[in-house]
């Protein structure tokens, strides 16, 4: 195929992290405003009206000085930028400038970016941008987490080529699988076929395609709105893992505890009963609104192609699989709840008629001895 020149475009690699149950956007907006004034700021969408599709919360915007990454043992400089969302998401993008390159060239530096900061890679990089922005958040953090459990996405994006092309022609005159796969050697026509089912344009040039774990976006608008979905479905996936981990961590804690109330003598077991009952009604009460507001972050209505990438993005990411397993992991902490509750009922409505039947016999024994 022949080689296109990219005039301007960028290589982001984001990294996203849960680091608590939920952070305080207002006051981690003062925290980071009285360290570095001027370096953060709270927006939405840029290039969508807030009545189609807006951030039900709009997430904190970091700006943190540009660092530096070695690639195929050529050192470049990449900004970085972090974005603090409320149900407790950290998200940090190192984000490579691409300016007159070849196509060929563009791709090459999409897949060296990726094995440079990707998963694979042992680089202290993430771990220290991370450090750098929950230290000076941590009066903003609710309930940290003890344990980092993270994401990672790579946004290859082109916003304007050597010629104005539609997305068909751009589609006959590159080839991205290289760019979407990080693959050298050729793939299946079948391999070929699906790295391509999930494709979306909305005028004629512009064009988004999505895969597990990269997109690549033609955007000669420059806008950002592609971008800042598939961020926010990645870390409603984070979010949902989460919570999945945490009530497959608590279901066997549960069961034990369950056992030990039931083994404990009849006058303590519904107190048990009923102190477990309502640690799990709290426990159902707590992840149920989390998710619910992890999964409002992103409110859709008017605009049908953010919401066919959004919707398609979540369904590729597995976010309504991972979220249906939430649901029935609580549903089961929810008949256990009231299973234990009816429990604690029926043991106090047993010892109620034991002090009864207890006091009669007294009253009774009272009388023959009076006579």
């Amino acid at each position: 195929m022949t080689d296109l020149l990219v005039r301007a475009g960028q290589v982001t690699a984001l990294r996203l992290f849960d680091i608590a149950y939920g952070i305080d956007l207002k006051r981690a907006e003062a925290l980071w405003a009285a360290r570095a004034p001027g370096a953060g700021q709270r927006r939405g969408l840029t290039g969508t009206p807030p009545k189609a599709m807006s951030f039900g919360e709009p997430p904190l915007i970091l700006r943190l000085p540009p660092v530096p990454v070695s690639l195929a043992g050529e050192q470049v400089e990449v900004q970085v930028a972090a974005r603090v969302y409320d149900f407790g998401v950290v998200s940090l993008a190192l984000t490579l400038p691409v300016v007159d390159m070849p196509w060929s060239g563009f791709s090459a530096r999409v897949n060296a970016l990726q094995r440079a900061v990707g998963p694979g890679a042992a680089v202290p990089l993430w771990a220290d941008l991370l450090q750098s922005v929950q230290t000076p958040l941590a009066g903003a953090l609710e309930r940290p987490a003890a344990r980092l459990m993270e994401e990672d996405y790579l946004l290859a994006v082109v916003n304007r080529l050597e010629e104005p092309l539609p997305a068909e022609a751009l589609l006959e005159r590159v080839d991205l699988i290289p760019l979407l796969s990080g693959e050298t050697r050729p793939l299946s026509a079948g391999a070929r076929t699906e790295l391509l089912r999930q494709r979306f344009s909305y005028y004629t040039d512009d064009l988004v395609v999505l895969t597990w774990d990269r997109a690549f976006v033609y955007e000669p608008r420059a806008e950002t709105d592609v971008q800042d979905v598939l961020e926010v479905a990645n870390a409603q996936l984070l979010e949902m893992r989460f919570y999945d981990e945490l009530l497959d961590e608590e279901l066997p804690r549960i069961y034990d505890l369950v056992e030990a109330a039931r083994r404990a003598p009849a006058l303590l077991s519904a107190r048990r009963y009923a102190r477990l009952a309502r640690r799990l009604h709290g426990l159902v009460a707590e992840v149920t609104e989390l998710t619910e507001h992890a999964e409002n972050a992103l409110q859709v209505t008017e605009d049908v192609y953010l919401a066919r990438v959004y919707a398609a993005a979540m369904a590729l990411f597995r976010v309504p699989v991972v979220s249906a397993g939430v649901d029935r992991k609580l549903q089961t902490v929810r008949e256990t709840y009231q299973a234990l509750y009816d429990e604690a009922h029926s043991s106090r409505a047993e010892l109620l008629e034991i002090t009864v039947v207890l006091l009669i016999t007294l009253e009774v024994v009272l009388s023959l001895v009076r006579h």
